[in-house]
């Protein structure tokens, strides 16, 4: 039998030039100049063979931790063939994921409660999970990678590493404790060691057979009100402002329920200084990068600072921090809220500390924008009646959102709309964030946040 540090010796050689084309990959912006391995588990020995690897990825000074699933076989399967990264050792070798023989391997270590190397497999306490399910990837994600096993279970496997444990996983633990209704239940987690320190390598939940995603729903609702261009949205038949209002109240309750597992505090002398100056520094740092943005810039400036002179206590707590419409679920019985990992992007440090809860709100309130305007990108004219209904589907579900928020809030943030100088900054900074995005991925998705900050800056919303 290879010895499998031979096997991944030589594997690493051509991640190289597979990762960049791996969707969860987030070092995309520039080349790689080394991969080095600093782990190898095995997980299933012989043929098949199912290795657990993390690498560090080198790109020139950054180096950041990455985990893979690794299978090896004396002969690849046709379906597998996609997954191949290179033949090592005279073994194909390929991203395992995919490969459900292998994979239902990762749900009965966590139903026996395995130790494997520095890896831990371990249920929540009370949890019973059956093993001896076959799983499939979920397609729809980008940062992470989930497998569904049969109709019962989802496990999440945080790509990108970072010592501690993750977010979403401490998030997830203290709902729980409090009984929390708007997330799955959490199940276990797999745990292992980087540099020394506890790392959250995964976490299993509960699958949720019935449920629909935010943005499938509100698009939907937007193509409905676009095909019927004469009637009011209250009488199209997919109107979405019910939902809205009831996705506000629930995330006005994940927020109350947050604030009482983990605390919160009022925010101090320095706090507005210092989110005034990430937001301008975030601003310099696009506008450089993005020529269009330049001519926002000045009104984009002044409503940042307008932060300086909020008066009254500010609460901060721990939030969701990357919500949007494709971060939320509806369920028969309401809406559930997935991936509390934060914004991947952003710094540990930013992702675990204390914020407002109006970040999420101008997360989603973005994100309605989005869903009312996804249907006019890339069309060759204007079509005014078009961009008015867009305008008037976002509107309407942007204050229902905030209603139902409002409704359900609890008294040391009441309405959103109350905090209007806050919530505006807060959106603009996070339409900034998107120029940069769809600057650097999607350009044609470009006018999206443009026209947002123009009509920002010019009181329209």
């Amino acid at each position: 039998m290879t010895d499998p540090r031979d096997l991944v010796g030589a594997l690493v050689t051509e991640l190289p030039g597979w990762l960049p084309a791996q969707r969860w990959f987030a070092g995309k912006d520039r080349p790689i100049t080394a991969v080095r391995p600093l782990s190898t588990t095995v997980l299933m020995e012989g043929d098949p063979l199912l290795l657990h690897l993390v690498v560090e990825v080198e790109q020139d000074d950054r180096r950041e931790p990455y985990q893979l699933l690794i299978g090896s076989r004396a002969h690849l399967p046709e379906y597998l063939g996609s997954s191949w990264i290179g033949t090592e050792r005279g073994l194909p070798c390929y991203e395992a994921t995919g490969d459900a023989d292998l994979t239902s391997r990762l749900l009965d270590l966590l139903a026996e409660g395995a130790h494997i190397g520095s890896l831990r497999f371990e249920l929540e306490p009370g949890a019973q999970v059956r093993g001896g399910l076959r799983a499939r990837p979920v397609g729809a994600e980008q940062s992470n990678t989930s497998l569904v096993f049969g109709h019962h279970y989802i496990l999440k496997l945080f790509r990108k590493l970072t010592p501690g444990e993750n977010p979403d996983l401490r998030l997830h633990r203290a709902l729980h404790g409090v009984g929390c209704k708007h997330i799955a239940e959490l199940l276990g987690s797999i745990t292992g060691e980087l540099a020394g320190e506890p790392v959250t390598i995964g976490m299993l939940q509960k699958f949720v057979t019935d449920a629909v995603d935010g943005w499938a729903m509100a698009t939907t609702s937007v193509r409905d009100l676009m095909a019927d261009p004469e009637l009011p949205p209250d009488e199209v038949g997919g109107d979405f402002a019910g939902e809205a209002q009831r996705l506000g109240q629930a995330v006005a309750s994940v927020h109350s329920d947050l604030r009482q597992a983990l605390g919160d505090e009022i925010a101090d002398e320095g706090e507005f200084d210092r989110t005034v100056k990430a937001m301008r520094d975030r601003l310099d740092t696009v506008a450089r990068a993005v020529p269009q943005l330049a001519e926002h810039t000045t009104a984009l400036r002044a409503a940042f600072e307008k932060v300086r002179s909020v008066q009254g206590p500010v609460t901060m707590q721990f939030i969701h921090g990357d919500l949007h419409l494709g971060q939320v679920l509806r369920t028969v019985t309401g809406w559930l809220l997935i991936d509390f990992e934060g914004e991947p992007a952003a710094p540990a440090a930013e992702r675990v500390a204390l914020r407002s809860p109006l970040r999420d709100v101008a997360g989603m309130l973005r994100s309605f924008d989005y869903a009312a305007h996804q249907m006019l990108v890339g069309q060759d004219e204007d079509d005014p009646r078009l961009t008015e209904r867009a305008l008037e589907w976002a509107r309407r579900n942007r204050s229902a959102f905030c209603d139902g928020y409002a409704k359900a809030a609890p008294e040391t943030i009441g309405d959103p709309r109350s905090h209007a100088d806050l919530l505006r900054a807060f959106e603009l900074d996070k339409a900034v964030y998107e120029v940069a995005y769809e600057h650097a991925n999607r350009p044609e998705w470009l006018s999206v946040p443009l026209a947002s900050i123009a009509r920002i800056t010019a009181g329209g919303e």
